[in-house]
């Protein structure tokens, strides 16, 4: 009977938790963890390591060490903190495969740390909300071991990876481009709905919506996309600072991708909001919260 495979996490928010609750489902491997809110019992990551069958590392080098794969999934501006961290760990050989939402400088810098400790560094780009898929969810893979590490991750259940680059950072670049799109929409959709919900206005803008581009219900879509803006508003707005800085870089000013950012961090506030099923209940309640808190003007 052969050993069961040793993967390491680091981050156990959305991500992690979706990708170690597959692995431990399929079976043949070995969990380790860690995440810097473990510490806190009441956190999502503190609650769901106490369902799962995964050891906590003492920290991150620890729960890296002798790891034949190490995934991390923490938010964007922790990229290179938490590779850094694993790097005392880390097994010469070892895979580290590097699921945020950075910038191709970021990833760079983190790939430079892990390849110094004798690691193979891959970044992935996420291209699809990891709910519907899951372990599944659509990956572009890069860098030097991209190629040879995609088999072995499809094997796993990571039935959307995929070799796209043998170098760093062109994966990170076609995610963070789309970025500007899909949280730019969520930004401006919110923008837009709550404006016409104060004017009384909503139902025309929606049904303009709907002749202007058929095909989805664009009620239910804005619904959809403004919820998620505000439940993950400040792990998007993170996102998006690094989308703005992959503009940046590309000699392109980031004014949209900035604003995003701000719109994003905004609605992190409103999570109390978070149980309104209709949108146009949820507006009201953002708008109400909006005003109670801070006045009109601060939406």
């Amino acid at each position: 009977m052969s050993e069961p495979l040793s993967i390491a996490l680091i981050g156990l928010g959305e991500v992690g938790r979706t990708l170690a609750e597959d692995l431990v489902a399929r079976g043949g491997v070995r969990l380790s963890a860690w995440d810097l809110k473990f510490a806190d019992a009441g956190s999502a990551p503190a609650r769901a390591l106490a369902g799962l069958d995964v050891r906590a590392g003492a920290d991150a080098a620890d729960a890296v060490r002798g790891a034949e794969l190490v995934i991390s999934a923490v938010t964007a501006a922790q990229t290179e903190a938490a590779a850094g961290a694993a790097v005392p760990g880390l097994a010469r050989g070892a895979a580290y495969l590097d699921l945020n939402s950075a910038s191709p400088s970021l990833k760079k810098a983190a790939a430079a740390a892990v390849e110094a400790a004798g690691a193979d560094y891959v970044e992935a780009a996420v291209m699809s909300p990891i709910g519907p898929k899951r372990i599944g969810a659509p990956m572009l893979l890069g860098g030097p071991r991209a190629e040879a590490l995609a088999p072995r991750l499809q094997a796993l259940g990571f039935a959307g990876a995929r070799f796209y680059a043998p170098e760093v950072g062109r994966a990170s670049a076609a995610k963070l481009s789309r970025s500007v799109i899909v949280k730019g929409v969520e930004a401006i959709l919110a923008e837009s709905l709550l404006t016409a919900r104060h004017y009384g206005v909503e139902a025309d803008v929606i049904a303009s919506l709907n002749d202007l581009f058929p095909g989805p219900d664009w009620r239910k879509l804005s619904h959809y996309m403004i919820v998620r803006s505000i439940e993950h508003g400040v792990r998007r707005a993170e996102e998006m600072r690094e989308a703005a800085r992959t503009v940046a870089d590309a000699g392109v000013d980031p004014l949209m991708s900035t604003a995003t950012a701000r719109r994003q961090d905004w609605a992190a506030q409103f999570a109390p909001q978070l149980d309104r099923q209709d949108l146009f209940d949820l507006l009201d309640g953002v708008l109400a919260q909006a005003e109670a808190t801070h006045g009109k003007a601060a939406c």
